[in-house]
């Protein structure tokens, strides 16, 4: 066995409570540093309530996948929020790092629900909000 795998182990996560996050959004946390001594991964449940937006923001140095599992979200992206992309149930979505975006839950009935996984095991720590139209103070990259 590793030295570096020797004291860690298998862990089951149940989150039992809703955490607000920098996006403004309720999170349920699963996997992540904090949670299981994750290193390079976190992992956790989003829902985006009926009608409501993830406040505009940049993952700095980190990719995000989300898959859907309930409802239609509309990703807005780029410099000015100006380019978009609708995901359903059943879709996967990829946000690269440095990527100015915003997700909102497109019905006005139904809460959107997804499994978000992320290669930070500190999940929250560089999320960076972004002014709409405006610039982060973060690394922003062009779309």
């Amino acid at each position: 066995m590793h030295e570096e795998t020797t004291h860690q182990h298998v862990s089951a996560v149940r989150p039992d409570r809703e955490v607000l996050t920098r996006q403004r959004l309720p999170y349920f946390i699963g996997v992540s540093a904090a949670t299981v001594g994750a290193r390079c991964l976190s992992m956790h449940l989003v829902v985006i309530p009926p009608g409501a937006r993830a406040a505009p923001h940049v993952h700095e140095g980190y990719e995000t996948a989300i898959y859907v599992l309930e409802g239609r979200v509309e990703t807005r992206f780029g410099r000015a929020l100006e380019q978009s992309v609708v995901s359903e149930a059943g879709d996967f979505l990829f946000i690269p790092p440095g990527i100015p975006h915003e997700a909102i839950n497109l019905s006005e009935t139904a809460a959107a629900r997804a499994v978000v996984a992320r290669n930070d095991a500190n999940e929250q720590e560089r999320v960076i909000p972004y002014p709409a139209g405006g610039s982060s103070t973060g690394n922003v990259q062009a779309v």
